[in-house]
């Protein structure tokens, strides 16, 4: 069976890339390279980063393409590509990757989502911004350096306040 993407020029598309080694911090560790490979491809393949948010092994993002152009599959790994060749190689490599000449670095798939309304755009943008704190790493989501949440308090968007975890709230785990 093959599987079949959505394929809508100028949509929106809500995407999730998890690093092949969930238990790592490879994407937080080496930032400058994603954020470079992102810069790269942009302006080869132009998109409006809506949202992102990268964790230590995973990303989420919204992309909005081009009026005429529905391909997102290709500005993916090309971001996923630029990333393998700006980090040093060290990385376990099964066999199956390794005969292809694959770096270890990305699972292969991704999840994508075609964004349908503004609800859901605002979902997805929460959702983003809310992953830091969901996962643990930060109590409040303006506490994750590595999101588009300070772009989004800034323009007055989001109040710094928002998706906070309250003193209450951490005690209670305890």
């Amino acid at each position: 069976m093959r599987y079949r993407r959505a394929d809508t020029p100028g949509a929106t598309y809500f995407f999730t890339l998890n690093a092949a080694d969930r238990s790592g911090q490879l994407l937080t560790e080496h930032i400058d390279a994603l954020r470079d490979s992102f810069r790269t491809v942009r302006r080869s393949r132009p998109f409006v980063l809506d949202a992102i948010c990268v964790l230590p092994d995973h990303l989420h993002l919204l992309m909005t393409l081009p009026r005429e152009d529905a391909d997102f599959a290709t500005r993916i790994m090309l971001i996923k590509q630029g990333f393998s060749r700006r980090v040093p190689q060290g990385e376990r490599i099964s066999a199956s990757r390794a005969a292809k000449g694959e770096r270890g670095l990305w699972q292969r798939r991704y999840w994508e989502h075609l964004i349908r309304d503004d609800a859901d755009f605002e979902r997805h943008v929460d959702y983003i911004h809310f992953n830091p704190v969901k996962h643990g790493w930060a109590q409040r989501a303006v506490d994750w350096p590595h999101s588009s949440i300070h772009r989004f308090i800034r323009d007055g968007v989001i109040d710094a306040s928002w998706a906070s975890v309250s003193e209450s709230e951490i005690n209670a785990g305890e």
